[in-house]
């Protein structure tokens, strides 16, 4: 049985910080991928930000780029997003994702939320102006 967690939204001005975290119930958590995405009512789903199993790579959306950092501790089966300089376009629910497997580059193929295998339900993030 796998279950994620997420916690840590919540309503913040803009300019402010948040810290997701993203707790694992899942056997080999060190083997997975592990990723945010974030989706606003009637958009799609986008991915935020990946990291790999042992933390050695990560990837971020334009948009979180420089603003946002994503990091892991197998130890404790936790996944983070630290967020800064939050704008009120980062409003969204966001979800904490995993995938084990190969095929391909990370950098290729993490923002499709299809490779995914698990999703946790989401937390709120609410940037107001």
């Amino acid at each position: 049985q796998v279950e994620l967690v997420e916690s840590g939204g919540g309503s913040v001005q803009a300019g402010g910080s948040l810290r997701l975290s993203c707790a694992a119930s899942m056997v080999r958590f060190s083997n997975h991928n592990m990723a945010w995405f974030r989706q606003v009512e009637g958009k799609d789903r986008e991915g935020v930000a990946v990291i790999s199993p042992r933390g050695g790579s990560t990837y971020y959306s334009d948009s979180a780029k420089g603003r946002f950092t994503i990091s892991r501790d197998n130890a404790k089966n936790t996944m983070y997003l630290q967020m800064n300089s939050l704008k009120p376009e980062d409003t969204a629910m966001y979800y904490c994702a995993a995938f084990f497997g190969t095929g391909g580059p990370l950098y290729q193929r993490w923002a499709r939320p299809s490779e995914y295998q698990y999703w946790g339900q989401g937390t709120q993030v609410t940037v107001s102006s």
